[in-house]
């Protein structure tokens, strides 16, 4: 039997209580492009090649009810972490975005092989990664 190869990541996910003010950031602040929302259960983002899910997670732990997707309950307590790939110049773009918003800068790095990460905070807590591809080898 031959190795299955993982290519990439096709969707991550986040989780939030407030759905709103989540919607509000990700698609207002961010300027990410929705793609669905399911009423107070997630809202879902395009993100470059993939999606970023932003789940209710009272909601994700709930069996699903009869005629609805199988998809097993899921979620989590507590913040998450994603990092958005953002090229060149284009971070200091985000960055000054951000700080229009007063959307507060946590730490802003320059890695040692090169390249530069700013981290901020969504509403819910999550602890977000704007960083340039070379801090991997990309």
């Amino acid at each position: 039997m031959a190795n299955a190869v993982l290519g990439s990541i096709l969707e991550t996910a986040l989780y939030a209580d407030n759905l709103d003010a989540a919607e509000a950031f990700y698609g207002g602040i961010l300027g990410l492009e929705k793609i669905s929302r399911g009423g107070n259960r997630h809202v879902f983002y395009r993100c470059g090649p993939g999606v970023l899910l932003i789940f209710n997670g009272e909601e994700t732990v709930k069996p699903h009810e009869p005629g609805a997707l199988p998809v097993p309950p899921h979620g989590t307590k507590g913040p998450g972490h994603v990092c958005f790939r953002v090229d060149g110049d284009e971070i200091e773009t985000m960055a000054q975005k951000l700080k229009a918003a007063g959307i507060a800068i946590e730490a802003d790095f320059h890695w040692p092989n090169g390249g530069r990460s700013i981290y901020f905070r969504d509403p819910a807590g999550n602890s977000l990664e704007c960083a340039e591809p070379r801090i991997w080898g990309l």
